[in-house]
């Protein structure tokens, strides 16, 4: 199969020319001819098959095509430059690479960072997320907070914390639920990939599941969102989903009723010994912030 990545050089000519409208101007700022600006600009059209730009007389302006592929070029650039800097440049060293999966990035660790990069200034942390398990699997990192088994992820973890299963929905059906049989009146939305959900949830309660309706999900983010619009009851999972619980007027439809999660989130790493110390203070910072917060 024909690699149809292009040529680097070709897409900072193409990022140029699109921001300044010009050949002239791209030429200038990358210290190339016009000629040359224009030469590299159709060879990457032929490469890609379609013209990008639109030929005027002292300018140039974006095809639809063109604007759809220089978002993602930007991005692509900006991204490259960036862990170049961290990993060559005057920060070489103290960059962190750490990859988590996106509810507890969303919900926890966007709390803590801030304490972090104060007491730690000089490492520049690079976060990024991930949802299913060949999202983990892909790309260097330092270290990986994943939920679930650690050991499908790396040779040593430490555990984070737990979960609580809180089961939520919006304030309409929360109040047509005055006892546990209630729940089977509606359509419960399940994340098949945890093995605490609906059955756990049920089994507490001691309501026969009945002809239960089950809704999937693919994860819990996705399960709240579909019951913020009506579509059945979610499973929160306290804390890592309480922000997201709060801010979309969701409410829990049994007050003071929770189950203990049976998974729980794990720092992934390949060996402790062999962190590199940005990792190794993160490392620490994390286990003590997540404790100092009470979370189970």
């Amino acid at each position: 199969m024909e690699n149809r990545i292009p040529s680097l050089n070709w897409l900072r000519v193409f990022e140029a020319a699109a921001r300044t409208e010009s050949f002239a101007r791209a030429a200038a700022q990358l210290h190339m001819s016009p000629a040359a600006v224009s030469q590299q600009v159709r060879a990457l059209e032929e490469r890609l098959g379609t013209p990008l730009f639109v030929r005027q007389a002292q300018s140039v302006r974006l095809t639809e095509a063109g604007r759809a592929y220089l978002p993602p070029v930007q991005q692509a650039l900006m991204t490259l430059e960036s862990a170049t800097d961290v990993l060559f440049g005057a920060s070489r060293g103290q960059g962190l690479y750490v990859q988590s999966v996106l509810i507890f990035a969303h919900g926890i660790l966007a709390q803590g960072i801030a304490d972090f990069e104060t007491r730690h200034p000089d490492v520049s942390l690079m976060l990024s997320t991930g949802n299913s398990a060949s999202d983990f699997h892909h790309g260097f990192t330092d270290l990986k907070i994943i939920f679930g088994n650690p050991h499908a992820y790396g040779a040593e973890s430490d555990r984070i914390m737990g979960e609580c299963l809180v089961p939520v929905a919006p304030p309409e059906i929360v109040a047509q639920i005055a006892q546990p049989s209630d729940f089977l009146k509606f359509p419960l939305i399940e994340v098949g990939t945890h093995r605490s959900g609906w059955v756990q949830v049920l089994e507490e309660l001691r309501v026969m599941p009945g002809r239960r309706q089950m809704v999937h999900a693919d994860s819990t983010v996705m399960a709240m969102a579909m019951s913020r619009a009506g579509r059945g009851i979610a499973l929160a999972r306290s804390p890592a989903s309480d922000l997201d619980v709060s801010a979309g007027g969701l409410t829990p439809c049994l007050p003071e009723f929770s189950v203990q999660g049976s998974e729980a989130y794990h720092l992934v790493y390949d060996s402790l010994r062999g962190l590199r110390p940005p990792a190794r203070q993160f490392r620490i910072w994390l286990l003590d912030w997540v404790a100092a917060q009470g979370w189970p």
